[in-house]
């Protein structure tokens, strides 16, 4: 392996040491509340449920209960990875037929009820504490109902979005109106804000569960009945079916889930799907999610000398987005779980399919999208054309950041990556007295059939939440992950790549300028895209923005601490942990000693 050069000596902070445990987030609190978890003892599994359940409060805009969470981990105890699906099914009543044919829609639209699958996002964090972690139900949601009940600060972020959908929720939203806006006015930032519905549900799932039994699994499985058969599964049927609420299309529509959506709606472990890069073992989740672009990427990658090219170098930027146009085709073509006959793993990282793969990346830049042909099986894509000036219509993630991360190491050899997101503040009314909303990723899917990712009812809609999970020659090392819509396995590529071809710790990679593509179709409403399109921070400096220019692509400059929200934490056979978080924002830290 070829000797990595001497990396930056800028960062913007250390990179975190220490034996007892690490906590990255893309909020303080929520990093400081797996840190908490952690030194009462908990482990990393409890330290990630609680982190989550704060981030459903303190990050309203970017995730909520209502939404969806996928979660990479490795369990010390049974030495092995697993996953965890919290990515809910559309509702059985949702077809083509029915948005197409009879409401005349052409996309799903971004934002309103009828997007809205069974929420999993919460039903996956209780699966995990149940079988993985150590904490009753009242210590995991104990710190979110003290800042749902007390208030949080409200950051930038947050008081620009609820701004920026103000009128909205007057005229049309008014259950949402009621949770974040004061006599009709937004938020100030830097004030503080309180859920107290939200801090209600949560006391009284607690209140109830521990009532009806004093085990700790059964408290857990009281909570999750309450979502799918109980009183809030209840309350998300009545408002569904009765309100009709005004979405991305212009029009009003009500939602499609059935109290036997919910009941069926559990979330669920899973297997990895790996890829070996240079001794190191990448899991991440199946083709439901985008996560095996990365293996893909990663695998096409293996027969360049990275290290030789150069760290930020235009030879690296422009490999390194080329091979990411090849992955995101196939995704757009293979990946899904609406066809019957899908394409499987080992056809799309077949050694002599990569290698073909690889032998597409050239000296220039390609303006085409170039799905291939794994196993032979042709290329399904949507009939759909590129459509830049298409309006963003308060689409599902206007920001390509509307999603957090949470990575936690313990002690004990636990290491969990995990990536909440869906459930807006913007994108869906909050269902009446529950304190929050339901998420929209049934935009996801295509109102076309025969596609891997056509809207199916039933099925899970492919998701873009992407965490990851590295072993070491075998052993558990790494968990990281970043919000970014289809970005996420661009932007934390960029992080393994800087760490283990060019030897920069956690931090290093996390600051080092970022770059990525809207080559192909976005996942989200109205599914634009820029084709040959890259976007890279100013700080790699105008030589290297020349050359790329000069190979053909079509180039942004974006601010210099713009692209990403990365987390990271690891742990060495040493028992050594480390981890870094993201300074962009202003918002992600980590934690630990």
């Amino acid at each position: 392996m070829p000797v990595p050069p001497t990396p930056p000596t800028f960062t913007t902070r250390p990179e975190l040491t220490g034996h007892h445990g690490m906590v990255s987030s893309t909020h303080w609190l929520a990093s400081a509340a797996g840190m908490a978890v952690l030194e009462r003892g908990g482990n990393a599994f409890d330290a990630a449920v609680a982190a989550g359940f704060v981030l459903q409060v303190v990050e309203p805009h970017l995730n909520g209960p209502g939404g969806d969470s996928a979660i990479v981990a490795w369990s010390a105890a049974e030495a092995r990875p697993f996953v965890v699906c919290g990515q809910g099914r559309t509702p059985t009543r949702a077809s083509i037929g029915l948005l197409r044919d009879e409401l005349g829609l052409d996309v799903v639209p971004g934002t309103g009820l009828l997007a809205a699958c069974v929420p999993a996002a919460f039903d996956a964090w209780l699966l995990m504490l149940r079988d993985h972690g150590t904490l009753r139900i009242g210590a995991a949601l104990e710190l979110a109902i003290e800042y749902a009940s007390a208030g949080f600060p409200v950051i930038p972020r947050i008081a620009n979005t609820i701004a920026s959908v103000r009128e909205l929720l007057l005229e049309e939203w008014p259950t949402s109106a009621e949770l974040w806006l004061d006599h009709g006015r937004a938020p100030v930032a830097g004030t503080r804000r309180a859920n107290p519905a939200l801090a209600a549900t949560y006391a009284r799932l607690v209140r109830e569960a521990e009532r009806a039994t004093g085990d700790r699994d059964g408290q857990i499985e009281h909570v999750r009945a309450a979502w799918k058969t109980g009183w809030i599964a209840e309350a998300i049927v009545e408002y569904v079916s009765e309100a009709s609420v005004l979405d991305t299309s212009g029009r009003r529509h009500g939602g499609l889930l059935s109290a036997e959506d919910l009941a069926a709606g559990s979330a669920t472990f899973e297997a990895p799907a790996t890829v070996d890069y240079r001794g190191y073992t990448v899991c991440k989740t199946g083709p439901w999610g985008q996560g095996p672009v990365l293996l893909t990427q990663l695998a096409q990658l293996e027969g360049f000398d990275l290290a030789a090219m150069g760290h930020g170098s235009a030879e690296l930027v422009h490999t390194v987005v080329e091979g990411a146009k090849l992955a995101f085709a196939d995704r757009e073509a293979f990946f899904g779980e609406s066809a019957d006959d899908a394409v499987g793993l080992e056809a799309l990282l077949d050694p002599e399919y990569i290698a073909a793969r690889r032998a597409l990346i050239g000296p220039e830049a390609s303006p085409d999208l170039r799905p291939g042909s794994p196993g032979g099986r042709a290329p399904r894509l949507p009939d759909w054309a590129p459509d830049e000036a298409a309006p963003a219509r308060g689409a599902g993630e206007p920001t390509r950041g509307d999603t957090c991360h949470v990575s936690v190491a313990d002690r004990f050899g636990n290491l969990v990556a995990a990536t909440p997101s869906g459930g807006w503040l913007q994108s869906s009314p909050a269902v009446p007295g529950l304190g929050f909303c339901l998420g929209t990723r049934a935009q996801m899917t295509w109102l076309q059939e025969g596609l891997a990712s056509s809207l199916v009812g039933g099925r899970r809609p492919r998701t873009t939440l992407s965490p990851s999970l590295a072993l070491r020659d075998g052993e558990p090392y790494l968990a990281f992950g970043t919000p970014g819509g289809d970005q996420q396995d661009q932007w934390s590529l960029q992080l393994l790549l800087s760490h283990v071809d060019f030897g920069l710790n956690l931090q290093e990679a996390i600051d080092a300028p970022a770059f990525d593509t809207t080559h192909f179709p976005s996942s989200f409403s109205p599914r634009a895209a820029q084709p040959g399109h890259l976007e890279i921070e100013s700080r790699v400096g105008e030589e290297v923005v020349a050359d790329l220019r000069r190979r053909g692509h079509r180039v942004t400059v974006a601010e210099p601490w713009s692209l990403g929200r990365l987390c990271a934490v690891s742990r060495d056979r040493a028992g050594v942990l480390r981890a870094g978080a993201n300074p962009r924002g202003m918002q992600g830290y980590a934690a630990g000693r």
